[in-house]
């Protein structure tokens, strides 16, 4: 197997994670990943409905499974994550502990 299979695996750091929650919005909300900074707000400056936020969960939730087994973002802290920071801090805390 390449070696380079192997360094993706590899534990996430705030960057990472913030472009493939980035990579992640930009495909479910069909814009440009560049629009998107970490200050930007789901619903106001994204225009992410739930469905969307949703999306991004089991997006991540697929992603991040494979690095950190039984990754999940739990319902009702959803509802806490307003920003794209806040997914990332969140993110990299569930990681952090995991």
């Amino acid at each position: 197997m390449p070696a380079e299979t192997h360094v993706e695996k590899g534990p996430m750091d705030r960057q990472q994670i913030l472009e493939l929650i980035r990579e992640l919005l930009a495909d479910i909300l069909e814009i440009d990943p560049s629009t998107i900074s970490e200050s930007s707000a789901f619903a106001e400056d994204l225009d992410a409905d739930s469905l969307a936020l949703i999306e991004l969960v089991e997006g991540l939730e697929e992603e991040l499974g494979e690095r950190s087994v039984g990754f999940r973002i739990d319902d009702e802290d959803l509802e806490e994550l307003k920003t794209v920071r806040d997914a990332v801090d969140y993110v990299h805390a569930k990681l952090e502990g995991a």
